[in-house]
């Protein structure tokens, strides 16, 4: 079946910048940690216009998303849900490290260690309703690192 739609005016930029910085999130518990101002923070800081910005989480047992950030209720029932498939006591081999870190392991599979986001203008081009969250698999505290890249053209 054919579609029909509206596609924008193409924008292209000639990538002059490559910008690093790693955020480091210290997470109370297990749960969704909104990071969305801190990416829109460094693309700022680095005086980004147009291009990509990746996020990649350095870690086996955290991970990264793009969700509704209106309804908290949503995060609620994600977690619920992710604690249905990989639950505590799945009968899981490893358990060297505690009972949720195998589930831990398979939630951050199911979910994503890196995203990439559009930016335009400066701005990640994110939905009205999408926040980017570092998810928490871990019951007790963690630091995380968050590296986050831009690339793209610089604003002049």
């Amino acid at each position: 079946m054919k579609i029909s739609g509206h596609r924008s005016h193409i924008v292209s930029v000639k990538p002059d910048l490559i910008a690093t910085s790693t955020l480091t999130v210290k997470t109370p518990r297990r749960g969704f940690f909104d990071v969305t101002a801190e990416a829109r923070d460094f693309l700022h800081e680095a005086q980004a216009a147009g291009g990509a910005l990746t996020l990649f989480v350095r870690h086996t047992s955290a991970s990264l998303t793009i969700q509704e950030n209106a309804d908290p209720d949503v995060l609620t029932d994600l977690m619920d849900a992710l604690d249905r498939l990989a639950p505590e006591n799945g009968g899981w081999i490893h358990h060297s490290e505690g009972p949720d870190d195998m589930p831990a392991h398979i939630k951050t599979m199911l979910t994503s260690s890196s995203l990439q986001v559009p930016v335009e203008n400066g701005e990640m081009m994110l939905g009205t309703w999408q926040g980017i969250y570092l998810i928490e698999h871990r019951a007790r505290p963690h630091r995380r690192d968050v590296v986050m890249q831009f690339v793209g053209s610089a604003a002049h």
